[in-house]
């Protein structure tokens, strides 16, 4: 009996990922910006459990492989894009988009689309056991969410419009399937040889929370971002 309990308890938890995943797009849908950003938040604690939970038990398995991939896109690729999708219709629209301002939140779906290219690539990719290629797709999505809820007076303001969220959109989504190597925060030690890296990337998150607050992961996604091309180009 507790070795089907067992069994169950990873894809269980992946199933949790998906429920937070569903709740935050309904949410965006509604504006309630902050509830969405907090269920992205339990979606990826859940997804952190799930894949830790499968080793630890030694019950991984094809079926909760896919499953999570499933879980991810909606956590962290259709909530996101529902939350830029929303944005869209109250950001301010310029004279020369006003032609075409119904048809421009549409375009966050984006998001949704190149977070799945980007974990069929994960899958599939042999290169991204230690590190990854591309933008995590959970770091994009705690960017939007982090943007959106602590930025959310200068997005809808007349100093920000439509085509800069578009233009957000496409860099983003690109970003999630380029050939760029990203590092991970997996540690082999604790020595600071072999993690100068992570820990400098730590560091500067303290002071990025403190000053930033709402927009702190927003602000980290970009400052992890920036240091993978910067220790990419020097290798």
């Amino acid at each position: 009996m507790a070795n089907v309990i067992t069994r169950y308890i990873p894809n269980t938890l992946t199933c949790c990922n998906l429920f937070s995943g569903c709740i935050s797009c309904y949410m965006a849908f509604g504006s309630h910006y902050k509830t969405a950003f907090l269920c992205i938040i339990v979606g990826a604690i859940f997804d952190f459990f799930d894949g830790m939970a499968a080793r630890l038990l030694h019950v991984s398995s094809p079926i909760g492989k896919e499953l999570d991939s499933l879980a991810d896109d909606i956590t962290f690729g259709l909530a996101p894009a529902s939350i830029v999708f929303t944005l869209f219709k109250e950001v301010h629209y310029p004279g020369f988009l006003e032609p075409i301002m119904q048809f421009m939140p549409y375009t966050a779906f984006l998001i949704a689309v190149f977070s799945a290219l980007r974990l069929a690539k994960f899958n599939i990719d042999e290169r991204q056991t230690s590190s990854f290629i591309g933008l995590p797709t959970p770091a994009n999505a705690l960017f939007w969410a982090s943007f959106t809820v602590g930025s959310y007076g200068f997005l809808t303001s007349e100093h920000f419009n439509a085509l800069y969220l578009f233009i957000l959109v496409i860099v983003m989504s690109l970003l999630l399937t380029a050939e760029i190597p990203m590092f991970s925060l997996k540690f082999k030690d604790i020595s600071w040889a072999h993690n100068k890296r992570s820990y400098l990337f730590l560091i500067i998150c303290i002071p990025l929370f403190l000053f930033f607050k709402l927009s702190g992961f927003a602000a980290i996604i970009l400052w992890y971002i920036l240091l993978s091309l910067i220790t990419c180009r020097n290798k």
